[in-house]
């Protein structure tokens, strides 16, 4: 694959990237997935091989993110992006990192690499293009590969510019604006006679908020006999598009308190999960938008790490209740984390207690012993590097940095989703 650019529809192969190639595949084979275009690694590889790119990883980043595009692939895109945007009514696109080594059946990669919302014009999309590439090199990229010495499946550890890095290929799609926005995880033909499960997350507006774990989603549990488990998220805040940003607004109470979404539309999403996990092999972590009344398929990656079994625990001394969101169990103290510039503190086997985590925070999940957040689900980016690295975590506690204090020594049980009060500080 020699071109500029692909148009998703004819996408494959290990050039597109690990997010693009099943969604074209879906695209091909009928399913509701916003057209687009690939960059492909073949004109990341040229551009890093331009630069002759080597050193630590900032200054990698700083040559990328100052690079100009040749003019032949700089003209491939703005025809590109003329031809997507122009049956677009809102002008926008997503453009999205596609890297060779995410979203396959041993890593997720789950919110390392760079992704742009609502990016207009042909600058903010050269942009967000060379921004995809330079967050190979993100500290939170190179920390997630440097996983695997935890037991994770993040790949070996690599400080500077190698090969372990992957490649990048960048996706650009049609922009969604949709009502509400979700993640399901379903696993085709699971024991106990009732066939396929599905686990679906969802929250009001765009799904940043749901993935990042800013946002407590609604929660449904969906096999062929019908909706088996449900609840009710605190969902706090939405973000929708204005213009050519996202704003971020508070969620009228009466919306906080009522599903997102009724039972059929969540039926339909379990038997478009069945659908997924059928036409592309194996259970399916699938990110979905609904616009109007269509559902349209965001992500279609392979789950790579078991959600929690239910386990219910008896009641114990000063116990908190969350969402179960990583399996295992794990007793440490309390470390406070509001953001960066307390990272230092953070000691081998503390238990993390934050509001929520971004994903630049991955480099504390290889010395963390386990996660407590006050928002957040089981399908959101920190479970899912939680379930990969190995340690327990308990989502969407209220109040926990209030209710649990510094240097407190607490057990976690990520199975049952509760945290007990062993020791004070």
């Amino acid at each position: 694959m020699s071109s500029a650019v692909v148009d998703l529809d004819a996408a494959c192969g290990p050039e597109v990237g690990g997010k693009a190639a099943p969604l074209a595949e879906l695209l091909r084979a009928g399913f509701d997935v916003p057209p687009g275009f690939v960059v492909p690694v073949s004109v990341f590889r040229d551009a890093v091989a331009g630069l002759g790119i080597a050193g630590p990883p900032q200054e990698v980043r700083e040559k990328l993110l100052a690079a100009a595009l040749p003019p032949s692939v700089d003209g491939a895109i703005a025809r590109a992006l003329d031809r997507l945007t122009g049956r677009s009514a809102s002008g926008c696109v997503a453009v999205r990192s596609s890297s060779s080594s995410e979203d396959t059946d041993r890593s997720s990669a789950a919110g390392q690499h760079h992704s742009a919302l609502a990016v207009r014009g042909r600058v903010g999309v050269r942009d967000a293009i060379r921004a995809c590439w330079a967050s190979t090199w993100d500290e939170r990229a190179v920390a997630y590969r440097a996983l695997g010495a935890r037991g994770g499946r993040g790949g070996r550890s690599d400080e500077g510019a190698g090969a372990d890095a992957g490649e990048m290929a960048v996706l650009v799609q049609e922009w969604v604006d949709p009502q509400v926005s979700g993640v399901m995880f379903t696993w085709p033909g699971m024991a106990g006679g009732t066939g396929a499960v599905t686990v679906i997350e969802a929250a009001w507006g765009i799904g940043d908020g749901l993935v990042s774990g800013r946002v407590t989603p609604d929660s449904w549990t969906v096999d062929g006999t019908g909706v088996r488990a449900r609840r009710i998220g605190a969902k706090t805040e939405r973000g929708d598009r204005v213009g050519g940003r996202i704003v971020t607004s508070p969620v009228p109470a009466a919306d906080r308190a009522r599903p997102c979404l009724r039972d059929h539309d969540v039926r339909t999403l379990h038997a478009l999960g069945v659908r997924i996990s059928q036409a592309l092999g194996g259970p399916r972590d699938v990110e979905w938008a609904l616009e109007g009344d269509r559902i349209r398929v965001l992500q279609a990656r392979p789950v790579t790490a078991e959600l929690p079994a239910p386990a219910p625990q008896a009641p114990g001394r000063d116990v908190l209740r969350g969402v179960a969101g990583a399996a295992g169990t794990a007793t440490g103290r309390v470390r406070h984390v509001r953001g960066p510039a307390d990272f230092r503190q953070v000691r081998p086997g503390d238990v993390l207690v934050c509001r929520e985590t971004d994903p630049a925070w991955t480099p504390l999940f290889t010395v963390a012993a386990a996660v407590i957040t006050e928002t957040g689900g089981v399908l959101s980016h920190a479970a899912i590097v939680a379930r990969e690295v190995g340690i327990p975590a308990v989502l969407g506690v209220e109040a926990a940095t209030a209710r649990l204090a510094a240097d407190a020594v607490v057990h976690i049980d990520g199975d049952a989703g509760a945290i007990t009060l062993v020791g004070p500080k």
